[in-house]
């Protein structure tokens, strides 16, 4: 089976499964969501804000590969970019699923994509994911938060939400791609990146050369295929 047929079957799957839960319909959804929102998260489960929190990273993670990608798609990325800070991969599956392959770059880059580009912004959110990650382990209540997964359904779907954040990244070929846009070939890099959730992909972040302005990256004649990690066709 291709990526993007896996892709198509993570969407669909998880898009039903959560119409199916409805948890929109409990009361409890909406008393947690407005806790979180508001910040008011003193009575809550530690890992509950602490997943929340990096349901925000992992749309950024998306954005600094999916804005420079997207210059040289035939649709705007930013769409999918937002609702993914508020549906997560329901929002973000659509543009990994429709763009097309490409591991060049052409053109300046404006104001947004070099904040993206800043090793600063990487090392930010890398320190941000620790400090949520050890904010959980500290303060949360790991069977606590077991048992609100198996019967709150918000508190199972966003959990899901973030696991399929995480196994997406290295299905989609959006990683590859830039590997290659920046002029790095190596399938033990994408593997490296790829098996280490999370961390893998802010590490990467933190240690891609930059893409060059007026510049296409790569040359005309090679085609997206010239650099595949693994034999799964697209």
């Amino acid at each position: 089976m291709g990526r993007r047929a896996v892709l198509w079957v993570i969407w669909i799957g998880f898009v039903a499964y959560t119409l199916w839960l409805a948890p929109l319909d409990r009361p409890y959804t909406w008393y947690v969501a407005r806790k979180l929102l508001t910040l008011q998260w003193g009575d809550l489960n530690a890992y509950l804000p602490a997943i929340f929190s990096l349901m925000g990273v992992w749309p950024m993670i998306y954005a600094c590969l999916m804005f420079a990608d997207g210059r040289m798609q035939g649709f705007r990325s930013w769409p999918y970019f937002l609702g993914s800070n508020f549906t997560g991969v329901i929002c973000l599956l659509p543009y990994l699923l429709f763009r097309k392959r490409n591991q060049e770059f052409q053109g300046e880059k404006d104001q947004w994509l070099r904040l993206l580009e800043r090793k600063s912004t990487a090392i930010a959110l890398l320190i941000s994911t620790i400090l949520i990650i050890a904010y959980a382990l500290i303060l949360g209540d790991w069977n606590d938060y077991v048992e609100q997964f198996q019967t709150r359904n918000f508190v199972h779907l966003i959990s899901l939400d973030f696991c399929l954040m995480c196994l997406v990244f290295p299905i989609t070929s959006l990683l590859d791609d830039d590997m290659a846009r920046r002029g790095i070939r190596s399938s033990v890099a994408f593997w490296a990146i790829a098996l280490v959730p999370l961390f893998g992909p802010l590490v990467y972040l933190c240690l891609r050369p930059k893409l060059l302005d007026n510049s296409v990256q790569g040359h005309p004649a090679q085609t997206a295929s010239n650099f595949v990690p693994y034999p799964v066709p697209n």
